[in-house]
């Protein structure tokens, strides 16, 4: 019974240790920033992080920081570009308005990190709900992600609403893709007041 047991567990051990996981394990610090996700070796999305964090991203290797939303944001820190400079850091703002985004907001994020692909990367707002959507369309149009796989990660934080629904299908569709799949739930959720 015993080797039954052990032969088991052998096997379990190595199904699991094959099963691709989307969103990688986190190193315990960085997990401290909030929704914090490492989609790969050089790919991370967040929220806001504090000065404290930054300086642990950058003690992480972290090579560049994207920021994708307001410096007059109530959470932000208004002198963010010079901390992350100061810290060794490659900083970039593309401020996209949470009731608006526009495709081009979306291809500046991903030009730049297609010039430069090797530096690890930290993608933020204040939630990571912008993050999650650009990095959702990075990953998928970019990087070849399985969609499903990728909507799964973005659901982690958020299930995108109207507006950024319609602009997730509007920069796949310029890039000939589909939002559809087996998995993939588009429904909106709940507005406040239902």
């Amino acid at each position: 019974m015993k080797k039954i047991s052990a032969v088991l567990c052998g096997v379990v051990a190595s199904v699991l240790s094959s099963v691709s996981v989307a969103i990688e394990e986190t190193n315990a610090a960085l997990s401290e920033i909030t929704n914090f996700r490492q989609y790969s070796a050089t790919f991370a999305s967040a929220g806001q992080p504090t000065r404290e964090q930054f300086k642990m991203l950058a003690g992480q290797g972290f090579d560049r920081v994207v920021y994708i939303a307001f410096t007059s944001n109530p959470n932000a820190l208004p002198d963010a570009d010079q901390l992350v400079k100061d810290l060794g850091m490659e900083y970039m703002h593309v401020p996209v308005a949470f009731d608006n985004p526009l495709a081009d907001d979306f291809y500046a994020f991903a030009d730049s990190m297609q010039r430069n692909s090797g530096k690890k990367t930290l993608l933020h707002c204040q939630v990571n709900a912008r993050a999650t959507a650009f990095a959702f369309l990075y990953r998928v149009i970019n990087e070849g992600m399985d969609i499903a796989e990728a909507k799964s990660d973005m659901n982690t934080i958020w299930q995108p609403n109207k507006v950024w629904r319609d602009f997730i299908f509007a920069v796949l569709a310029q890039n000939d893709i589909s939002p559809d799949c087996e998995t993939c739930d588009w429904t909106l959720p709940p507005t406040k007041g239902q």
